[in-house]
C-alpha cells in the first residue's frame, strides 16, 4: 500500500491535474476548479463547518470537511457504503454525486487512493477533450 494520505496530499493532487486551479465558490470556499477561468467547474471543496455535518458523538461540527465531486452516485455509495474508508455523505447532498471526508482522517487511506478518487472527481468536471489528453482514451 502506498503511504498513508494527509491533508496536504489534496491541495498536491488537485494541483498536479491539468489547467487546475484554486478559486473561490459558494461565497468564499477554497474550491479546486477545471479548467482555468471563467468556466471553471469545482470538483474539490473545503467545507465551511455548517449544522449539517455534525460528529455524531460530540455534536460539534465538523470543521475540516473537504467534498469531493464522484462521476456518479454509483462512486459515490460505494465509497460511503466501503467501511474501511473514512468517506460519507450527509442529508444535505442526497442526489449529489459527491462525498465528503474529514481531513484529520485521509490517513485512513492510501495516498494513491486518494489519488484516484480525486482524478476522478477532475476528470467528471474537465472538459472531455482534456481527459482524453491527460487520461488516454
Amino acid at each position: 500500500m502506498s503511504r498513508p494520505a494527509r491533508p496536504e496530499d489534496v491541495d498536491e493532487i488537485c494541483g498536479s491535474l491539468p489547467e487546475t486551479e484554486l478559486g473561490i465558490s459558494w461565497g468564499d470556499r477554497p474550491t479546486w476548479k477545471v479548467p482555468r477561468g471563467d468556466k471553471g467547474k469545482g470538483f474539490v471543496l473545503y467545507r465551511a463547518p455548517h449544522k449539517s455535518a455534525v460528529d455524531p458523538d460530540t455534536g460539534e461540527m465538523y470543521d475540516d470537511l473537504v467534498v469531493i465531486t464522484t462521476p456518479t452516485e454509483v462512486e459515490k455509495h460505494a465509497l460511503v457504503a466501503d467501511g474501511s474508508t473514512p468517506f460519507f455523505t450527509i442529508d444535505h447532498f442526497k442526489g449529489y454525486a459527491a462525498v465528503l471526508v474529514q481531513q484529520s482522517r485521509l490517513g485512513e487511506i492510501g495516498r494513491d487512493e486518494l489519488e484516484e478518487i480525486i482524478t476522478d472527481a477532475w476528470a467528471t468536471k474537465a472538459p472531455k477533450k482534456l481527459v482524453r489528453e491527460h487520461l488516454g482514451e
